[in-house]
């Protein structure tokens, strides 16, 4: 904020604005749901490896992005691996978008802006690519580090922000007039504002523990009145701010849970806080909007109102269908229906809510 006179009012209204927020459980129903099987359709020389991000667009359309067993050569630890896989309403596959463009190499996230354009952000080549319908490269942002610069895994702590360009992105969102914002993510601990052209515009944010601050932006979305949502995933919070990044609020994910659990990935820890951590986000696009995020432990679906009114819960860890294991994106046009990628299990999972039983015509 403070290299930008537009955000200079922000960062004074911020100190002013935020306060502590004490971590308290909440209760919360349980939204009753099934998971539908199989629902994506693809040849068994088509699996999917880890699944990163979904998408869906105005057709229904599901873009999965997913990093398979092939893998090209290059600077990125453990070579770049990146595939866009398109599927119509039924869960049949269309075609594969983006093959060999050069801002691929370790995507993070995948989503439709309101014109049916693909953007994905990719932590591996820190850059922001824009597809159209079509699958052509409309838009590039940031920049791919050229193949002779050595890899070097900087620490947040120690990052030097520079403009236009990212450093571990992880998520993107639009308002209403079309500026973009990126959740600037595992080494620069902001969020970047441009316009509609990618123009830098300004940005807020910094390594920390303070409100205001972030530790691993993982996830982003942009509400109808331009408010900004951020999973400030390692401070266990989700941070609200407006357009210019004055911070609103600090939402906790705090429904009670059995911290005696053990996790599918990883040892027990029965000190864990009582605010878990939010992972992904998303936004639906009905007369209300809710907010659903998502957590590692105890591996959870939640539904927000947009105040951080938790509604209802759902899922937990596991490999079976309706659980998760490190769900890692979340698509909500219909907040009845959630497409989810359930990154270790390898796999997308459809979630019909307030439902106990599919009916034969419920794909």
């Amino acid at each position: 904020m403070r290299r930008f006179s537009m955000f200079t009012l922000a960062a004074v209204a911020m100190t002013l604005v935020a306060t502590p927020v004490l971590a308290q459980t909440t209760d919360a129903p349980e939204i009753p749901f099934v998971s539908v099987p199989n629902f994506l359709k693809y040849p068994p020389t088509m699996n999917l490896g880890e699944t990163l991000g979904v998408a869906e667009n105005s057709k229904g359309h599901i873009v999965v992005l997913n990093h398979p067993g092939t893998a090209t050569s290059g600077p990125l630890y453990g070579n770049a691996t990146s595939n866009l896989l398109e599927f119509d309403d039924q869960g049949n596959f269309v075609r594969e978008i983006g093959q060999n463009t050069y801002g691929l190499g370790y995507g993070h996230s995948v989503r439709f802006d309101n014109d049916d354009n693909l953007w994905v952000v990719d932590k591996g080549t820190n850059a922001v690519t824009k597809f159209d319908s079509s699958g052509y490269v409309v838009l590039n942002l940031g920049r791919r580090p050229e193949g002779f610069d050595e890899f070097v895994h900087q620490r947040a702590s120690e990052a030097r922000q520079v403009d236009g360009y990212f450093q571990g992105p992880t998520d993107v969102g639009w308002d209403a007039d079309g500026n973009i914002y990126v959740s600037d993510g595992y080494i620069n601990s902001r969020v970047g504002k441009m316009d509609k052209w990618g123009n830098w515009l300004g940005t807020w944010g910094s390594y920390g523990r303070e409100d205001g601050q972030l530790r691993l932006p993982h996830n982003l979305q942009v509400d109808r009145q331009g408010n900004v949502y951020v999973a400030d995933r390692s401070n266990r919070r989700i941070q609200k701010y407006d357009s210019e990044g004055q911070l609103l609020d600090t939402i906790l994910l705090n429904v009670p849970y059995d911290k005696n659990m053990q996790p599918v990935l990883g040892n027990k820890n029965p000190n864990l806080p009582d605010n878990t951590a939010p992972w992904t986000l998303c936004i639906s696009s009905g007369e209300t909007q809710y907010l659903f995020a998502s957590d590692e432990i105890p591996g959870r679906i939640y539904k927000l109102t947009l105040d951080g009114e938790i509604l209802g819960w759902l899922g937990g860890s596991g490999r079976a269908p309706g659980q998760f294991n490190w769900l890692h994106g979340i698509s909500c046009r219909d907040e009845d229906v959630l497409f989810v990628a359930d990154m270790n299990n390898w796999r997308v999972q459809k979630l019909l809510l307030n439902q106990t039983a599919r009916t034969s015509d419920e794909q």
